[in-house]
């Protein structure tokens, strides 16, 4: 006999699942005695959200789902915000919330609350387990439908007498055969050859590529396209590390917050390589604007966001990776014209300007290029949301390593939480988070969990007491009106750090800044180093 909860654990193991992140209670109870008994590791994490952000953090790091696991009730909702963050980044997770008993659904019982429909808006498929026999079908269908097509969270709703029932046997599918769902992977040719014919034509081309390269895993791929043919490139906030930042071709980051070449690259060009990014209002604020000149191709697995904010001349709906992979093959010879690349040199080296600095404060965009030459080769850092996520994605320097962060729904307190997955999935590498004080105190809870694993995370908090984005807003749209946007009575992160036993230190000065680093990085173990930043420095 084998019940509810142990088919569940069964399942989870049947799919290479070796770590969940999680919070108990008593709807959700037998599946959590099931791990305890099992070889799969339960991470206890402090507050639901961060069970989903740090599943997200896991499955980007190794490119399989995370999983995550809660209660029913409250346990249940506080977990939509991590979902809808990983919905909107387009990163696989599996959510599991235990749910009160099948005849008391409805009711409005104690804990009980309707998280399938709840998040519907925000899953790419949501269960409600009503017989136990289903159990092996449904997460079958969950894992497959998190990880194909466009990647995505996917909720599975198990009330506790499904958990306790019992059956007989287990035996989980080998296949799966949703007559709903079949995601189109493979590219049409005749489009394939359009495109080509499109980039041959052109003179001045550019690659915009965005999360949806690094979920394909075909980065190389488009590295050594832009290399065959010098088209330069450019990424959004979700696509920093398809090429190395150093790297001659690559352009930085498009966007509202991003560099200047890449900007003016994209108003300049008359061909644009759209290759997984929506580009969305952060990226391009008037995309009518670049159409009007320029030709598009458009590369996307979702084909609903081919179109969806720019009007395309040549739609590609399958695999960025086999699309890449036709353009290697079948672009021939063709080369950027050598004025367009000189071009774009010339406008990078004009876009290098050096920060302003305030007195008796640490300058961040400087200490960020400098922490990215500190950091090991493959370094993770997680950036939080503000300011603080600006200054990582233009100043910090990849060059084979990872820059995580929430570019579609740029949610708060996702840094700590997401570095903790990270952690889990590349325990070798140096994992490094930089938030903002504001997003901080979302989240240093989580400084609990990673003392309780003994993980080593570095932590720096960019300490302006302010919340940076939000005030620059106010002076440029409200005449400098800072409503609550000025974090008075801020704690001292440090004593927090000891009281969870962290070492760490205070930097305030650029002069300190690399003895700041190197302690920090040599240090065994987790470690927090808050840096006094002034409130006027700009984001840009």
């Amino acid at each position: 006999m084998i019940n509810g909860a142990e088919i569940m654990v069964e399942c989870l193991k049947k799919e290479g699942v070796s770590i969940v992140f999680g919070y108990p209670g008593a709807a959700i109870c037998p599946f959590f005695d099931a791990l305890y008994k099992s070889p799969i590791q339960s991470i206890l994490v402090r507050q639901e959200q961060n069970a989903a952000h740090s599943a997200s953090g896991y499955a980007r790091s190794v490119s399989k789902p995370g999983v995550c696991v809660a209660t029913s009730g409250p346990g249940a909702t506080n977990l939509i915000t991590g979902i809808a963050t990983a919905y909107m980044d387009s990163i696989p997770i599996i959510a599991i919330t235990g749910q009160v008993r099948s005849d008391l659904i409805g009711r409005d019982v104690f804990q009980e609350a309707d998280i399938t429909g709840a998040c519907e808006p925000f899953v790419k498929n949501s269960y409600l387990v009503k017989n136990t026999a289903d159990l092996p079908r449904v997460f079958k269908e969950a894992f497959h439908i998190a990880t194909t097509g466009r990647p995505g969270p996917v909720l599975i709703d198990v009330p506790i007498d499904i958990q306790q029932n019992t059956l007989d046997s287990f035996e989980y599918p080998e296949t799966v055969d949703l007559i709903s769902y079949k995601p189109n992977t493979k590219t049409h040719p005749m489009q394939i050859k359009k495109a080509i014919e499109l980039i041959k034509s052109s003179k001045r081309p550019v690659i915009c590529a965005g999360g949806g390269v690094l979920s394909s895993g075909c980065k190389l791929d488009l590295v050594a396209f832009a290399e065959k043919t010098k088209i330069p490139v450019m990424s959004t906030m979700m696509g920093i590390g398809i090429m190395p930042s150093q790297h001659e071709l690559y352009l930085g980051m498009l966007g509202s917050h991003g560099t200047r070449a890449a900007n003016r690259a994209i108003h300049e060009a008359d061909l644009v390589i759209l290759c997984g990014a929506r580009v969305g209002d952060r990226s391009l604020a008037t995309p009518n604007q670049t159409t009007e000149r320029a030709k598009v191709i458009h590369i996307d697995i979702d084909p609903a966001e081919i179109g969806k904010n720019m009007s395309v001349d040549v739609p590609i709906a399958g695999n960025v990776k086999e699309a890449i992979e036709h353009f290697n093959n079948e672009i021939g010879e063709y080369k950027v014209p050598a004025i367009w690349t000189e071009t774009l040199s010339s406008w990078k080296a004009a876009d290098q300007k050096e920060p302003e600095r305030f007195e008796g404060y640490l300058e961040p965009k400087s200490f960020v290029a400098l922490l990215s030459k500190k950091v090991r080769s493959k370094a993770i850092l997680v950036a939080d949301v503000g300011q603080n996520q600006i200054w990582c994605a233009n100043n910090f320097k990849i060059s084979d390593g990872r820059f995580l962060t929430t570019g579609g729904m740029g949610t708060m307190g996702y840094s700590v939480p997401a570095a903790i997955g990270a952690k889990f999935a590349r325990p070798t590498r140096d994992v490094v988070v930089v938030c903002g004080d504001g997003s901080f105190q979302m989240c240093f809870n989580e400084l609990a969990t990673i003392v309780q694993n003994n993980l080593d995370i570095k932590i720096i908090v960019m300490r302006n007491t302010r919340l940076g984005m939000v005030r620059e807003i106010q002076d440029v749209l409200y005449g400098s009106r800072h409503a609550v946007t000025i974090l008075d009575a801020i704690p001292d992160f440090q004593k927090i750090a000891d009281a969870y036993g962290i070492p760490s230190a205070f930097l305030s000065s650029d002069d300190d800044a690399e003895n700041a680093i190197d302690e920090m990085l040599n240090t065994k173990g987790a470690f927090l180093l808050v840096c006094n930043v002034s409130p006027e420095t700009p984001s840009r």
